[in-house]
């Protein structure tokens, strides 16, 4: 990637560790980016596993006064922002600029909804993980240890693909109309055309 206005990625069937790390790179780049769909990316073992892995990772605490940490993010969005923070020397003014460049996101909220979203194919579950592998999805993991708000981003997430859905349904009809009414004036057109093309049009 190079520099340019901040890239917005989808985080949907994507690797956990592999998508952070490269994120982590790009920030510290100094690319600003915003990841949504948070819940969707997933972590390779079963969830039992990584349910197991999460409470002993809970357990680390200040023995003698917990509030003041570590502390322990429910949500998927800050398990992955906290997941970043890790990988971007957060104790230096560099790595504190590189994380105030990163968004998180559970869900596509508006405006990123309206907006053109990417992947990063060398994270993609499909390419690195085998078929026959055990994965869980961020979502579950988060409402199993007491993320309360799964049911609620699942509804908003359905009002948002079917709004989508009815938009691209009038997308492709209002193309169809225009490729029609093109193919029935070809006839007309064909001579402006023709002096177009030789203007270099």
């Amino acid at each position: 990637m190079v520099l340019e206005k901040p890239i917005l990625i989808d985080c949907r069937d994507h690797l956990h560790g592999r998508l952070c790390s490269v994120v982590a790179k790009e920030l510290l780049a100094g690319q600003k980016i915003i990841l949504v769909r948070c819940e969707e990316m997933v972590i390779s073992g079963s969830l039992v596993r990584n349910q197991t892995k999460y409470q002993q990772f809970r357990n680390k605490r200040m023995n003698t006064n917990p509030s003041r940490g570590p502390f322990h993010f429910k949500s998927p969005s800050r398990m992955v922002w906290r997941t970043i923070r890790g990988m971007v020397h957060q104790k230096t003014a560099r790595g504190q600029a590189a994380i105030g460049r990163l968004s998180t996101f559970e869900g596509i909220p508006h405006p990123y909804d309206k907006m053109k979203r990417q992947v990063i194919p060398t994270a993609l579950r499909v390419v690195r993980l085998k078929p026959t592998r055990k994965y869980t999805k961020m979502g579950d993991l988060a409402n199993n240890v007491g993320w309360k708000h799964q049911e609620l981003v699942n509804s908003l997430e359905d009002k948002r693909r079917a709004k989508a859905e009815s938009y691209f349904q009038k997308k492709k009809a209002a193309a169809a109309l225009k490729e029609k009414a093109e193919a029935a004036a070809a006839g007309d057109l064909a001579q402006i055309n023709k002096d177009l093309a030789a203007a270099g049009y």
